[in-house]
């Protein structure tokens, strides 16, 4: 493409003289909608290299409670303060929950959200928000933030660009308005489980290399004269599917990245021979390999009775396997080129309920990143001494996403078609500056 020159005449008034072919370029660009703003735009974003190359999302369904987990309240009164103790991390009066130990340990690697806020006091309607980077709207289906990345930026090293693990928790996870082909990949199992086998990944023991090429070649012949009678969406994301699958089915790389068969056992161990540990050692195999969005679950958060048993049993397999998933990640030199966050729906109240729990509170809640082009050892934003209302730095869910597409090198206000009507990717949002390196 021809570069314009933006350079100035050295005359008294400084007037820019474009050439009669510049003219013709400027020309052109507003033909097809772009202003020469909107072209500044485009220039300045597209000179800036992505920092992080892959996400693993770890989201924390019902709603974690920033009290039990990143923003403890040390001084408040203790029906406020909650029924756990606290630990110091690495970063200078910094506490996190008690049930942390590990995670304290690596603070200074990681960005602490904790002025997280929206208005969803839903648990739908939180985890849409938190999955898609939008309010829900009866109007448009939104597509999740991976299938976006799916459809932005594509496969690599015969791998899908979207996993979820160990399945699609929510339809909030999937392609909204966009293709079917932009779906993740759910493993159909779960990796902590003895014997985990990832569905429909390795060819059943009857056929071998040459029958499966042969079947490959009869169902092109088949598919083509289908899709010449019927173009539709459906018959395309069929297509792009089976094609991911041949090609993962046929690369021994594709398939040893599903293989945590393939990991030392003493790398399971120290993620944690659990449901939280070797999903996140999956995750980290698979960003290894090639994947570009990893989204996984652990848990159910949603404690409105009793919250100290409900932390305590289930925070410490969290606990160990985050803190190896980013020493690990740090390691092999992959965490400044990996994002890691840890979500959830919404946060709990400030005060303990007459049950020893906390209900929903989306006011103010925490969250975690780590790596991909963000500041380590940092703590963003504040809550008042109680935990009701942010102090300073809020954190909305635009903005949220704003920020890791960005990090990701997309436009996030590119519009994609939703049918005929055009929907930008992020919607009021701009980058958190604040939280980059």
């Amino acid at each position: 493409m021809h570069k314009l020159d933006f350079s100035f005449c050295n005359g008294p008034d400084h007037v820019w003289k474009p050439s009669r072919r510049e003219f013709l370029f400027v020309g052109l660009i507003g033909s097809v909608g772009l202003t020469l703003g909107n072209m500044f735009k485009l220039q300045a974003q597209g000179a800036v290299a992505a920092k992080a190359k892959a996400v693993i999302n770890i989201f924390l369904p019902g709603g974690m409670a920033a009290q039990e987990s990143w923003d403890p309240k040390l001084l408040a009164p203790l029906e406020y303060r909650g029924p756990l103790g606290t630990v110091k991390t690495k970063l200078d009066g910094i506490h996190f929950s008690e049930q942390l130990k590990k995670t304290a340990e690596i603070a200074d690697k990681l960005c602490v959200i904790r002025a997280m806020t929206h208005g969803e006091a839903d648990h739908d309607r939180g985890t849409h928000n938190m999955f898609t980077g939008w309010r829900p709207s009866p109007a448009v289906q939104y597509p999740s933030m991976g299938s976006i990345v799916s459809h932005e930026l594509g496969s690599r090293n015969n791998l899908p660009p979207y996993v979820c693990v160990p399945s699609q928790p929510n339809s909030f996870a999937g392609t909204g308005f966009l293709g079917s082909a932009y779906g993740p990949f759910s493993l159909g199992a779960d990796p902590a489980n003895g014997g985990f086998k990832v569905r429909d990944l390795n060819l059943p023991t009857n056929v071998d290399d040459k029958r499966f090429a042969e079947r490959r070649e009869m169902r092109s012949v088949v598919d083509a004269h289908f899709s010449s009678l019927e173009k539709s969406d459906a018959l395309a994301g069929m297509d792009s599917f089976y094609e991911r699958a041949y090609a993962m089915m046929s690369s021994d790389k594709a398939r040893e990245a599903f293989d945590l068969k393939k990991e030392e056992d003493k790398v399971r161990d120290e993620y944690g021979r659990n449901a939280a540990g070797q999903r996140m050692l999956l995750a980290r195999r698979l960003v290894e390999a090639g994947v570009r969005f990893v989204s996984l679950t652990y848990g159910g958060w949603d404690h409105h009775d009793n919250i100290r048993n409900a932390v305590t049993n289930q925070m410490p397999a969290f606990d160990q396997g985050f803190a190896a998933l980013i020493r690990d990640l740090a390691q092999r030199g992959m965490l400044d080129s990996t994002l890691v966050l840890v979500t959830t729906e919404f946060g709990r109240t400030p005060k303990i309920n007459s049950t020893a729990g906390r209900d929903h509170y989306p006011k103010v809640f925490s969250i975690v990143m780590a790596g991909g082009g963000l500041k380590q050892g940092y703590v963003h934003g504040a809550t008042d001494p109680t935990g009701s209302e942010v102090d300073s730095d809020p954190l909305t869910v635009p903005d949220y996403a704003a920020t890791i597409y960005n990090l990701l090198g997309i436009d996030y206000e590119k519009n994609l078609m939703a049918g005929t009507r055009p929907v930008a990717i992020v919607k009021d949002g701009e980058v958190a500056r604040g939280l980059l390196a």
